[in-house]
């Protein structure tokens, strides 16, 4: 039913909306995720969401264990339409979720152990953890990191903005997966599933035509 439900919401979108929603389900994936831990400043949270949406990043895993629930969704300019947002209210729940899923813990951080970004190697589902400006990322992060990534600044500006840290990550690494024979591709239960929600956030009559399509069964 499901299946049906959606081919008869699609046919309330223009045919454009239509091909324009196939092309970017086709470039989506689930294989790199990202997650914010207590990011103080709004407009960060929202930059890394556009650049989740704008790198084809699906998930992006908000940690509000500190700050409490404070998405800008102005300045995403629209981007928490595309993107699917799981909040979390600790870190340590957030890890578990993302390690029950299979995705390795990676902390972005000048650790000493940390792999230079072109060094990092890209084999396995990941998880990238940005921590806040000021503090970093907790040492719950830390200790429960598989591996740790930076990117080499050579200037006097020794550290980078979040929003910028992750512009930087996602488009090297998203480049990598699509060059590689790695299966990074949505799977057809994740397409049906994100397939829906566009629909739901983007059709203003969604319910009912839900419950119209229900009267026709």
């Amino acid at each position: 039913m499901k299946k049906e439900l959606i081919e008869y919401l699609e046919t309330f979108l223009t045919r454009r909306r239509q091909d324009l929603f196939k092309q970017v389900l086709d470039e989506r994936t689930r294989f790199l995720t990202v997650a914010i831990e207590d990011v103080g400043h709004l407009h960060n949270t929202s930059a890394v969401m556009r650049s989740c949406d704008a790198f084809g990043v699906q998930d992006i895993h908000v940690i509000e264990e500190l700050k409490g629930k404070r998405i800008d969704r102005e300045i995403a300019m629209g981007a928490q339409k595309w993107t699917s947002v799981k909040r979390y209210d600790s870190t340590k729940n957030a890890l578990a979720k993302l390690k029950s899923e299979g995705y390795q813990i990676v902390a972005t951080t000048p650790h000493h152990t940390a792999h230079k970004l072109e060094d990092f190697k890209l084999d396995k589902p990941t998880a990238l953890f940005f921590g806040s400006e000021k503090d970093g990322l907790t040492e719950t992060v830390i200790e429960a990191a598989d591996e740790y990534i930076y990117i080499p600044t050579f200037g006097f500006t020794q550290s980078l903005n979040i929003s910028v840290c992750a512009a930087i990550l996602l488009q090297e690494l998203t480049q990598r997966l699509r060059n590689s024979s790695l299966d990074w591709k949505l799977k057809p239960k994740d397409i049906e599933e994100i397939k829906t929600l566009w629909l739901k956030r983007n059709l203003k009559d969604y319910d009912a035509l839900v419950a119209q399509f229900k009267t026709t069964l």
